[in-house]
Parts: structure tokens; sequence; C-alpha cells
């Protein structure tokens, strides 16, 4: 966070050169801004902020934060989502008094932001889009800024687990059912397809969320 404060200026020449100090965040006002999509997270520790002699106020605070997503899972596993993390501040209306503007451009955060995403886990972060925009709450403007994520899932180990079993069972099947066995052989074979289909459902429903609305194609068929 960046911010200025007219009130907070000093000439270095006349304090031995001293051009920045380090406050704590209590000295002085700080933006209070919230995260809207937040369940629950972890405050950071680093409650500190850096003065400059022009009056310039800058704060590098860490958060650790669970948002809460729409997800839409109909494309299971090649599906890709899209989740907001929206900062606002409900306290100063925009028109007058309270404006959040990003320094950086999407391209420059995407850059920043691949270079943290380090691990190699389920998903895949694709893209970033910022929106800038005011909210209307009660006939009063507040500024909010959204950062909209996308990410795509890696399909490599639901498609060894889930969709090639199901395409061996379903082609055991039909050999099954059209081979030149006696029908008390078939009807063993099928009840062994039926539970080994079962099981592939039930893992099938410990992998998905259970936010979506709509089930997966891969488990209506």
């Amino acid at each position: 966070q960046e911010w200025q404060n007219p009130f907070a200026t000093w000439d270095p020449q006349d304090f031995c050169n001293i051009s920045e100090i380090v406050l704590p965040m209590d000295t002085y006002w700080s933006p209070p801004v919230f995260i809207l999509e937040r369940v629950n997270g972890q405050n950071p520790e680093l409650n500190y902020m850096v003065l400059m002699h022009n009056g310039s106020f800058n704060s590098t605070r860490p958060y650790q934060v669970t948002l809460t997503c729409s997800l839409i899972i109909v494309k299971f596993p090649f599906d890709t989502q899209m989740c907001n993390l929206s900062i606002a501040s409900f306290l100063y209306p925009a028109v007058t008094d309270f404006v959040m503007k990003t320094r950086r451009t999407p391209a420059e955060i995407m850059k920043d932001s691949q270079s943290f995403f380090l691990t190699d886990g389920e998903w895949k972060f694709t893209n970033l889009s910022i929106l800038e925009y005011t909210e209307r709450v009660d006939d009063k403007g507040f500024s909010v800024v959204t950062y909209v994520i996308s990410m795509e899932r890696r399909p490599t180990l639901y498609i060894l687990n889930l969709i090639l079993p199901t395409c061996a069972l379903y082609l055991l099947d039909m050999a099954v059912l059209f081979g030149p066995s006696s029908l008390e052989e078939k009807i063993n074979f099928q009840i062994a397809i039926i539970l080994g289909s079962s099981m592939l459902a039930v893992i099938l429903n410990n992998s998905l969320p259970t936010s979506s609305n709509k089930p997966p194609i891969i488990g209506t068929h």
C-alpha cells in the first residue's frame, strides 16, 4: 500500500539527511481496507510502515487468507475457474475521501505472481486481470479493486485414475455383453463391472467440490 499525507513532511537537510523512517502502523492514519471474499486467514505480524520525507507512506504486509469461490465443474477435469479477490473500504466514500488505484499493470502483477507460484499442484495459474470500480451502498459510492484470478486444472491425475479406468470398464462391459460366454458368466462379469463403477463413482464424489450447482459430465454419464 502507498498513500500520501501532506502533514507528515520534512526537509532531510534539517535532520541529518534522514529521508525516511520506519514507524508502527498506529502512529499515523493508514487505509482501512477489507477483502470481501475472505473466510478466514492469518493477520500479518509486520505492523510497520515506511515514511518518506515527502509524506509518502509505504506499507508491505503479507496476508495468508482463505477465500470463497464459486466453482463451475461441468467440464471436470478439463475445467477452468475464475475467482475474485476484492479489496474495498466502506468507511470513506470514494467520491470525496478515499479512492484506490493499482500502481502496476496486470501484466506486471501476473509476472510476479507466476514467480511466487512455485508449487506444482493441481491448479495452474493462467491469467490475472484487474477491475477498478465504485460500489454503491446506501446511496454512497465506495472504491473497490477486484483481482480476477484465472486457474486451469491439471487433468493428468484424473485421466489416469478416473477416465481411463471408466473407459476400460465400459469397453469390458461391451466385450462381455457381445461375447460368446454363457449367461451365468455374463451376469458375474456385469456384477463385477457394476461394483467397479460404484467404486469409481465414490472416488469421483470425494474428489469434487460440493459448491457447484451442476454436476460434472463425467459423473452424469
